[in-house]
């Protein structure tokens, strides 16, 4: 893909108030939500479009989530970390890039944006739900018993918040039941 080829596809797909130059092989788009950079290598051979998604402070606690997303959910982009944010990032090789390809990957790029750690939590509560259900039926325990337990974590203050109201916490353990009778008979 030639940079004129990559400039009018940014073109199409944000209009050109949206598209800067910022060098030769160089374009920023930025708008309100997000701020996407695209850079060709000095020889033009490789393309790199990049999208800021969150510090990696806040990232930190999910880089195994992260990682595993990089293996099994992010298509052709992956996550990265440099410099202290977690990055959306896609590679390839300019001289076999298509238009129709590189679309989809900024697609996939403000997707992961987007969705920011909203997946990877979910994927991490999960594997917490599938620890507790084994550590439960390891020790013999009962559906019942197991929610049992955990109402009496949030009555003794263990779970939750300090100044949960009643009503949060009947949320709360409405979400636990539903999540261990969707997972209990999986393990």
């Amino acid at each position: 893909m030639t940079p004129e080829a990559i400039a009018v596809t940014l073109t199409e797909l944000f209009g050109a108030e949206a598209v800067q130059t910022i060098a030769p092989g160089s374009w920023q788009v930025e708008n309100t939500d997000y701020r996407l950079l695209v850079l060709l290598s000095e020889d033009h051979t490789w393309l790199r479009v990049l999208l800021p998604i969150l510090p990696l402070q806040e990232a930190e606690a999910f880089l195994t989530q992260f990682l595993e997303a990089n293996f099994d959910d992010t298509q052709e982009t992956r996550y990265a970390v440099y410099d202290g944010v977690l990055w959306g990032v896609f590679q390839h090789n300019s001289g076999t890039l298509v238009s129709a390809d590189l679309s989809h990957a900024i697609a996939r790029l403000i997707s992961l944006y987007q969705t920011g750690v909203n997946d990877v939590f979910n994927r991490l509560v999960e594997t917490r739900m599938r620890q507790i259900i084994q550590v439960a039926k390891q020790q013999g325990q009962t559906l019942q018993a197991t929610m049992q337990n955990l109402e009496r974590f949030y009555a003794e203050g263990l779970l939750g918040e300090i100044n949960q109201t009643s009503a949060l916490r009947e949320q709360m353990l409405a979400a636990w039941q539903t999540q261990l009778e969707r997972l209990w008979h999986e393990l």
